[in-house]
């Protein structure tokens, strides 16, 4: 007989670490023709992280993303990063790249002040020129005031800049401290499918629901908590290394270590709370990481509610939930 069942997991995650140092460094430049150059040296790894760091210099400098162009991961010439670990590009490059977009937005500010013959806290970057405040009609387009500020007071619209979360060293008697600079939450329930009969699982629905900061690319914090609970259903379900007497692997590759496929994931439903973090870049923390960690536990309550079965080892196997539900019989 199938059996429906449903179950919830909660998670907090920590965003990059504060134990040690944790630098990243960036470099903006505007360039004559309005357009912005970025070096980072932080990795894409598919997640999305040059999109987002794109956005933020974009926002800094009141230009298109499609104005910024981003070299990263060059050992050879972008400055020092971290890496793409700990969940930490958005918050922490993100923080390099916002200000260093920010003191290459000042040196327009001050080549454009006296041409437009105001203060330098009187200007705002937007729509890809410097305006007036008040006066959006009194304005310089920035590849314009790019060009004065290089070719006239000799002073290249560009900016670096490095951020690291502030290290807090552990007490090395107590293990207390503040080992990182701030935490995301997120919360997920399970809809399952099991056969009483077999020990069979299928998840036919997921529900998602992730604070991270503001999100800068909502459709982006999306799609990673899909990928996320896609290695959560696997964790769950599949994914196991196996190992002969000899303590060698018996399933190195794809055809007998199973990984989920398009095929296996259930319904995905996703809700953002949008919590502006003031630490981050506009507001963002992260989500990467995260996405992954309550979805295991998760599946497991609700095949505990669906049919009364703890399984603690992982996998949740056909065998293993079978197996759990004769031991059950025989109990009661």
């Amino acid at each position: 007989m199938i059996k429906r069942g449903r179950g919830m997991a909660c998670m907090w995650y920590p965003i990059g670490f504060t134990v040690m140092a944790n630098p990243s460094g960036a470099t903006v430049q505007v360039s004559t023709d309005g357009t912005a150059a970025v070096m980072t040296g932080t990795v894409e790894t598919g997640q999305g992280a040059l999109t987002v760091l794109a956005q933020i210099v974009a926002e800094a400098l009141g230009v298109s993303t499609d104005d910024v162009h981003i070299v990263s991961g060059d050992t050879d010439t972008t400055p020092t990063d971290y890496g793409a670990i700990a969940s930490r590009t958005t918050y922490v490059t993100g923080n390099a790249v916002k200000l260093a977009a920010e003191k290459a937005r000042q040196v327009l500010f001050e080549g454009a002040a006296p041409l437009l013959g105001v203060p330098v806290d009187q200007l705002k970057a937007v729509d890809r020129r410097i305006q007036v405040l008040g006066f959006p009609s009194k304005s310089l387009g920035i590849g314009e005031v790019a060009t004065h500020c290089e070719s006239v007071a000799g002073t290249p619209a560009m900016g670096s800049a490095t951020y690291n979360p502030p290290t807090v060293p552990m007490d090395p008697e107590t293990g207390q401290g503040k080992p990182f600079s701030t935490y995301v939450y997120a919360t997920q329930i399970a809809e399952v499918e099991v056969d009483d009969e077999t020990g069979e699982v299928e998840v036919k629905r997921m529900v998602a629901v992730h604070d991270c900061g503001t999100p800068i690319n909502p459709m982006l914090v999306e799609g990673q908590i899909q990928g996320g609970i896609s290695m959560g259903v696997g964790f769950a379900l599949e994914e196991e290394i196996l190992f002969d007497d000899e303590g060698r692997q018996i399933n190195p590759n794809l055809t007998n270590y199973i990984i989920p496929t398009s095929l296996d994931m259930p319904e995905i439903e996703v809700e953002l709370v949008k919590n502006f973090d003031p630490t981050g870049p506009f507001g963002a923390k992260g989500v990467g990481e995260p996405t992954a960690v309550p979805t295991a536990a998760a599946i497991c309550n609700a095949i505990y509610d669906a049919v009364g079965v703890r399984i603690t080892t992982l996998p949740a196997t056909a065998e293993r939930v079978y197996d759990a539900l004769q031991e059950l019989k025989k109990a009661s």
